[in-house]
């Protein structure tokens, strides 16, 4: 083969590779996105893609998305339901808590009221000679006195100490008798048996009171 013919040859071989984007004079970034298009698979765009044709009214495609709907909204009912069930279920539990906390003791508190209601009865029934035979008793008995006093103000325990001549209040006082006093009024306190407490907002023990029933002037 002569020179020209091997010539005429590779000039036909660089005019084919040219022409398919791949020879001499072809854009390089061209034929590397083509090659890149081969190799992924990828189809050259022909257009826009075609738009999904609208959903005709009582057709199965329109009962299906209603159904959707209302299966999403009536989960949605649920979980805002959830929610609040458990934020109530959280404040009853708080609640519940503190209220364990203030008033679970009630029950000791209270079955204590007879030994402070002893306690202060011996200490006003002593006479002075009586004080002055016993004075190292009675001092134990004050101190025991002042200590249950202080253990009960630790835990919210407070006393009620009416004085005669005040009005009867039901919500604080009990009467334990009624009887007609000259120059009283009645409903005042006559006398008073027994101190009342409160366990902070709560009535441990109303105070025990005599009430008069003189009829008011």
């Amino acid at each position: 083969m002569t020179k020209s013919e091997q010539q005429d040859i590779e000039d036909a071989i660089q005019e084919i590779l040219r022409d398919s984007g791949k020879g001499e004079g072809a854009d390089p970034a061209a034929a590397e996105q083509a090659a890149e298009a081969d190799a992924a698979g990828i189809e050259p765009e022909q257009g826009a893609e075609p738009q999904p044709e609208p959903v005709q009214p009582g057709s199965a495609e329109a009962e299906e998305l209603v159904a959707l709907r209302a299966e999403r909204d009536d989960l949605r009912d649920r979980f805002v339901r959830a929610i609040a069930d458990a934020e109530n279920a959280r404040k009853r539990s708080d609640r519940d808590r503190k209220e364990a906390e203030q008033y679970g003791g009630s029950k000791l508190s209270r079955d204590l009221l007879p030994v402070y209601d002893n306690l202060k009865r011996a200490l006003d029934s002593v006479t002075d000679e009586q004080r002055a035979a016993a004075s190292a008793l009675l001092e134990g008995v004050e101190l025991t006195m002042r200590e249950l006093v202080s253990i009960f103000a630790k835990h919210g325990i407070e006393k009620i100490s009416p004085e005669t001549g005040e009005k009867f209040d039901p919500n604080m006082h009990q009467a334990m008798f009624e009887a007609p006093v000259p120059g009283t009024n009645a409903g005042e306190i006559i006398q008073v048996m027994a101190d009342g407490f409160m366990l902070h907002d709560r009535l441990l023990r109303p105070a025990h009171v005599g009430v008069s029933s003189t009829p008011a002037s």
